[in-house]
C-alpha cells in the first residue's frame, strides 16, 4: 500500500482481481451454510458488533472499533455461491471518520479472512484465492 493511498482512502474492499492478494476475497469448497456460520462466528470472535444479518442472502453487517482512537468503522461481509457452486466470501470495511485510514480497513479485511481460513481449517493455494481443506 502506498503512502498516498493510506492518507487518502478510508475504505477497502475485496475484488477477485485486486492488486493486493490479501484483498481478493475467498472461494471455499465448503457448503454455504457452514461458511456463513463461520463468518458470523469470526466477526463475533474479533469483537465486532453485528448490527444486521441475513443468512438467506448471506449478508452480515457489523461495526468494528479502531484500537487507538476507538473510532467506529463499518464492515460488510457477503457470502455467496459463484458460477461453479463454490462458496465465495467478499467484504468491505469503511471508516466513518477521516479521509485516510492508514491501511486499517485493508488490515481488518486481511485479519478477518485469515481468521476465517483458520476457523474453517482451510489453506489458501499460492497465487490464487481458491481454498481447500
Amino acid at each position: 500500500m502506498s503512502v498516498w493511498t493510506a492518507l487518502s482512502q478510508n475504505r477497502a474492499a475485496t475484488h477477485p482481481e485486486h492488486d493486493e492478494a490479501r484483498l481478493r476475497g475467498r472461494i471455499y469448497a465448503i457448503p454455504f451454510a457452514q461458511v456463513y456460520q463461520a463468518a458470523l462466528q469470526t466477526a463475533e470472535k474479533l469483537r465486532w458488533t453485528v448490527t444486521d444479518q441475513d443468512p438467506r442472502a448471506g449478508e452480515i453487517v457489523a461495526e468494528a472499533r479502531t484500537r487507538l482512537w476507538k473510532f467506529t468503522d463499518d464492515v460488510w461481509i457477503r457470502v455467496s455461491l459463484d458460477d461453479d457452486a463454490q462458496t465465495r466470501v467478499d467484504m468491505a470495511s469503511a471508516s466513518r471518520v477521516g479521509r485516510g485510514d492508514l491501511g486499517t480497513n485493508a488490515r481488518r479485511i486481511a485479519r478477518f479472512l485469515h481468521a476465517l481460513d483458520a476457523r474453517l481449517g482451510a489453506r489458501q493455494h499460492a497465487n490464487t484465492e481458491q481454498i481447500s481443506r
